[in-house]
């Protein structure tokens, strides 16, 4: 009963490396669930990378990487005042006046900023305020959004975007409060912008902290499988599962490992952009109400039904008659989001 991560290891570190390339100063990001992948592994690859920083989610995450990871750990999450130190070698990040104030001394800090993300940091107005006394001030961080509807390039920053706009905006703001601007820690923008303002400010780092397009970015390097546990022939009309449906045809009730404790079945909203994914969201909802739902699991290129919702470690499938059907022990393609699956294993190949 195995919901296995199967890694085309060259190609996957090929890919690295191409970011890598492309991003130099490039910080890698190991947090959550590990992409898929566990925190362990993604940072012993940090290690072969040669990444002499990780950047994890939360304290917690620091500490299981403590034992892993040869360099330094930078912690994502903000400090809270009255939150359990961590050894003064992990770099922390604050987000307000006063958690930077309540930290120990001798702290090594990040300093987050209010980007037009909105989600924390330290406003333009604060900078002056900031404690530097017994804290080592290693950097400043910006958290840009994903997306900027209607943004157009900006002749003041060479063509760049408008988040190469407002990373300069904060460039500025920094050296104006008398801080230094050593080293900026950016999170989502693109290698030609960040070419841009190294160009114009050749005096500063900007080191870019990649998670999802340094360990998923080649789809085709990884591929997800489930192995196939019970296969059961069903008449139109019998009864099954916990509710007792009645099966739609002929067919087989698959079994096959994957279920909630894996994070199969569960989705993270989305935001729907246009006509025609808004026009699928309704139509997928409709027939969720007569409880037709669409699995992730795939056979011979075919996309399969749920037969009921999953269970926790397993999901039942409806394969209609036509096709030769799966045999236990086989295993089924499945397309699920990496970043809230939780596999049993992760296979080299």
């Amino acid at each position: 009963m195995t919901l296995s991560l199967y890694l085309d290891t060259a190609r996957w570190r090929a890919h690295q490396q191409s970011v890598l390339a492309e991003f130099p100063g490039l910080v890698p990001v190991a947090k959550g669930n590990g992409y898929g992948l566990g925190n362990a592994r993604l940072a012993e690859e940090a290690t072969r990378l040669g990444a002499g920083l990780l950047a994890v989610g939360t304290a917690d995450e620091a500490r299981a990487a403590a034992g892993v990871f040869t360099g330094e750990l930078l912690v994502l999450t903000p400090y809270r005042t009255g939150e359990e130190p961590l050894p003064l070698g992990v770099i922390r990040t604050v987000a307000h006046l006063e958690a930077a104030r309540a930290l120990p001394a001798g702290s090594r800090v990040v300093v987050e900023c209010m980007t037009s993300m909105r989600r924390h940091g330290i406003a333009p107005g604060d900078l002056a305020h900031l404690p530097t006394d017994g804290v080592t001030l290693e950097g400043f961080a910006l958290h840009l959004p994903l997306d900027r509807p209607g943004g157009s390039p900006r002749p003041e920053v060479g063509g760049g975007s408008e988040s190469v706009a407002e990373v300069a905006d904060w460039v500025d703001a920094i050296a104006a409060a008398g801080l230094p601007t050593g080293t900026v820690y950016l999170s989502h923008l693109g290698s030609a912008d960040l070419a841009r303002l190294a160009q114009r400010y050749p005096a500063t780092a900007f080191r870019s902290r990649i998670g999802t397009r340094l360990w998923l970015g080649d789809p085709g390097a990884l591929q997800a499988r489930a192995t196939v546990m019970d296969v059961t022939p069903v008449a139109k009309g019998d009864r099954y599962g916990y509710r007792q449906h009645r099966a739609p045809s002929d067919g087989h009730l698959l079994v096959v490992s994957g279920g909630t404790a894996h994070g199969v079945g569960l989705e993270a909203p989305k935001y729907v952009h246009g006509i025609v994914p808004r026009a699928k969201g309704l139509a997928r909802a409709g027939l969720a109400t007569v409880n037709r739902t669409l699995s992730p699991y795939a056979w011979t290129g075919r996309q399969l039904w749920f037969a009921e919702p999953p269970h926790m470690q397993v999901s039942i499938l409806f394969l209609p008659t036509g096709g030769k059907p799966p045999v236990i022990g086989d295993e089924l393609a499945l397309n699920t989001r990496h970043t809230t699956t939780h596999f049993d294993r992760v296979v080299d190949g």
